[in-house]
Formats: C-alpha cells, sequence, structure tokens
C-alpha cells in the first residue's frame, strides 16, 4: 500500500525550517508561519533563500523524505536524501541492463510509445474543444502524425532511431501546441520549444514544471532501490538523473502539459506574472509560482483508474507505481515495461 503524502513547497525569502518534537515549523523573521506533522509529509521543495537546519535534515533523511534545493527560478541545486535503499543486486541488474542496447531499447520504446500516445490524448481533446475549426483541422492532423511515428516506433531497430522517432513526434506536438491554447493567446504562445534558458512565459511555465517533477521521478526511483542517474532512454551524463527524465516521458502531457494548459485556459496565471530578464530569459514572479505549485499540489490529490492494476489511486502516486514496475520489469518479474497511457 503506497500513502500519498503532501509536499511542502517553501518559497518566502528568509524563511527558516526547524523541527519541533514531530513537526516541521516555518519561521520568518523569528515568527512561527506555519507547523506540519512529519508524517503527514513526502519531501520538501525550497526555493530561493530559504534555510534548513541540521536536526530536520537528519530527521528528514531518517524518514526517507527528500528535501530539494532549487533557486528562485526554478533550477535544481542540490538535495538531501536518506541512504540508499533497496537490493543492490537489483541495481547491478540495471546496470547491466543500460549496457544493452537490446534492454535499453525494449524500454524506451515502451516510455517513447506513452509519451507519445498521451500527446496525442491531448491534441485530439484540444481538438473537440478548439471553436476555430481551423485549429480544430491542425491539431487533428498533428495527432495522426503521431500515429505514424507509434508505427514508425514499433519498427525501430535500434535505440538511436527510436530516439528520432521520439524527436520527431515531440517536434509536431509542440509545433501544434499553441492551438491548445483558447485563452490569453496573445501573451502565451511560443515560437520553439526554449529550455535554457525560456524565452516566453509558456516555456517558462512548462519549464518549471518539468523540473519540479524530475526530482519527484528521481524520488520515486530511489524509494524502490533503483539509480536515478542510470537511465535506458537518455544518455548518461555527469550530474544528469537520467532514468528520472526516462520516467518523466511518460508525465509530461498528460501531467505537466495539462497543468499549464489549464492554468493558462482558466486564467489562473496572466501575462504580468512573469519578468524577461535582461538575458532575455522569462521568469516567474513569487505569486505566480506560489499558483502553479498550489496548483500541481492540488491536481496531485485528482484520482485516476490505473492501467495496469485496475485500481483508482491518486495521480501523485503514480511515479512510485510506474518505478515499481520498472523495477520488477528490471528484475525479471514482468516480461515488459508497462509505460503509464491515461485518457
Amino acid at each position: 500500500m503506497i500513502t500519498h503524502a503532501n509536499t511542502l513547497y517553501v518559497q518566502t525569502p528568509g524563511a527558516y525550517l526547524g523541527k519541533e518534537g514531530e513537526t516541521v515549523r516555518v519561521k520568518v523573521e523569528g515568527q512561527v508561519r506555519l507547523t506540519v506533522p512529519l508524517h503527514h509529509l513526502e519531501g520538501i521543495v525550497c526555493f530561493g533563500r530559504v534555510s534548513v537546519s541540521t536536526a530536520l535534515m537528519a530527521e528528514a533523511a531518517n524518514r526517507d523524505l527528500t528535501i530539494s534545493f532549487f533557486t528562485e527560478q526554478g533550477r535544481f541545486q542540490s538535495r538531501v536524501i536518506s541512504a540508499t535503499s533497496g537490493n543492490v543486486l537489483l541495481r547491478r541488474e540495471q546496470y547491466r541492463r543500460a549496457d544493452q542496447p537490446a534492454a535499453c531499447l525494449r524500454i524506451a520504446r515502451s516510455i517513447i510509445a506513452a509519451k507519445i500516445q498521451n500527446s496525442r490524448v491531448n491534441l485530439l481533446r484540444g481538438g473537440r474543444e478548439s471553436d476555430v475549426p481551423e485549429v480544430a483541422e491542425s491539431l487533428k492532423g498533428a495527432a495522426n502524425h503521431l500515429v505514424n511515428s507509434l508505427d514508425t516506433l514499433s519498427r525501430a531497430p535500434t535505440l538511436d532511431s527510436a530516439r528520432g522517432c521520439e524527436g520527431d513526434a515531440a517536434r509536431a506536438y509542440f509545433e501544434s501546441f499553441n492551438g491548445l491554447i483558447r485563452q490569453q493567446r496573445e501573451s502565451f504562445s511560443m515560437a520553439e520549444r526554449s529550455r535554457r534558458p525560456p524565452l516566453d512565459p509558456l516555456n517558462s511555465l512548462l519549464s518549471f514544471v518539468y523540473a519540479i517533477l524530475t526530482h519527484e521521478m528521481a524520488g520515486a526511483l530511489e524509494s524502490v532501490g533503483l539509480d536515478p542517474a542510470v537511465g535506458f532512454l537518455h544518455v548518461d551524463r555527469p550530474g544528469r538523473l537520467s532514468l528520472a527524465l526516462d520516467l518523466l516521458e511518460e508525465f509530461r502531457a498528460l501531467l505537466a502539459d495539462r497543468l499549464v494548459l489549464s492554468l493558462i485556459n482558466l486564467r489562473q496565471v496572466r501575462s504580468d506574472g512573469f519578468e524577461t530578464q535582461p538575458g532575455g530569459a522569462v521568469q516567474m514572479t513569487a505569486a505566480t509560482r506560489k499558483t502553479v505549485l498550489t496548483a500541481l499540489t492540488q491536481r496531485k490529490r485528482d484520482e485516476v483508474t490505473h492501467p495496469v492494476l485496475g485500481d483508482k489511486v491518486r495521480i501523485g502516486v503514480l511515479p512510485h507505481i510506474q518505478a515499481r514496475l520498472l523495477a520488477r520489469h528490471i528484475r525479471g518479474d514482468l516480461e515488459d515495461y508497462p509505460a503509464l497511457v491515461l485518457k
């Protein structure tokens, strides 16, 4: 049984987090602003100038509760985690499979297929909801392109060719992404996907949510004993959480993109909630960041039916379920890894 708790996000400059008995106390200028029982938390995320006591860090490690530190703009800096858990034999098998092109292709193909299918669901849904016939037709055309990408992927003979299918599908998806925006189109659109730095408010939103989810994926993988740095789809690089990025691919369209589109189309975020820096990077204001984090927390509490388990689970639990399924595949308990696809 997996119990989904809450993630505590702290972004107030000068905030200090300490341990008081069985609780976390957040102080600002010496005054207690928030008290949260430790057993209610699955993680703590700090943005900018936020301090954490050594006592709280130690207790968090003992409870397998991850503390992550990001810049105010959402760039990851560091994490405090507990000692590596899980069977060493599982990690040894993970490393062996990561060195086998055929094993990598098998897992990568499943992940990419799920990403493409989830992206296609977004395009089809956007086409049905659009009040502009030309936009609806364009979204339908992009969705059909993704069907062709899935067919090509199923016949991809190598990992590089599978990556090529993923790249082609991603280009088609993001070229049509503006059509999914029904409100505030003049303020939220992208000429192309820009990451480092994001060059418009839409890219800023996407990059921020992707960064948060990447480190939640890493925590889920670590909790089942897998190494989040050794992936099957993404190339290993120093400092890169390659397996966490692999797992993220399944969640980009179904969680991150849907959340961002909802925030824009419901006018919960607005263009005046972003700032353009001298170098051209577009960053969220603190108020916008709070809105995004609140919406993400609420979304993670929604329930869906898991396509493999057949049970209703909270969305926040899905990374942990997928991590466990991946571990079962690596151990040999499952013939294939069932990547997550939701309607």
